[in-house]
This record gives structure tokens, sequence and C-alpha cells, in this order.
């Protein structure tokens, strides 16, 4: 069975928000391993440990090719 044009326009809105999504998120993990790259260990208090250590682990278990496109991302929106 064929997709009418009603549940194709209805797919073609879901991807569309999906990309921007993905933009979105995007965005947010290039800042976040910018942040995490600039950060000073050291100066960080103890109560804020655990949640660096769960931020790095969520940056370092991305794979490459999306951390790369994430950078990428976050230095297209600021020179744009």
């Amino acid at each position: 069975m064929m997709p009418n044009g009603q549940e194709i326009a209805m797919l073609q809105r879901e991807v569309e928000w999906l990309m921007h999504e993905r933009s979105a998120l995007l965005r947010i993990c290039g800042a976040a391993a910018v942040f995490v790259e600039d950060l000073d260990s050291r100066s960080l208090p103890a109560s804020s440990w655990n949640a660096a250590d769960m931020l790095a682990e969520a940056l370092n278990a991305l794979p490459e090719d999306s951390l790369r496109d994430a950078l990428e991302s976050l230095r297209t929106q600021n020179m744009g």
C-alpha cells in the first residue's frame, strides 16, 4: 500500500523536526566539549566532580564522527 499525500507530508514534518532536534543536540554537545576542554579541574569544587565526570564520560562515549559534527556545528553557529 502506497502512502497518501497526507502521510507523506506528516513524515516530512517529522523528519524536519528530527533534523532540527539533531542540530540543537549537536550544538549542545559541541558547547559541552569546549567547556570540558577549557575547564581547569583544579579549580572545580569537589561537589561538581561527579557531574563533570558524567559529562566527560558522555562526551567520550560519542562516536568520533558525531563529536566532530558537534564541534563543526558550534563553529558554524559562531561564524554565522
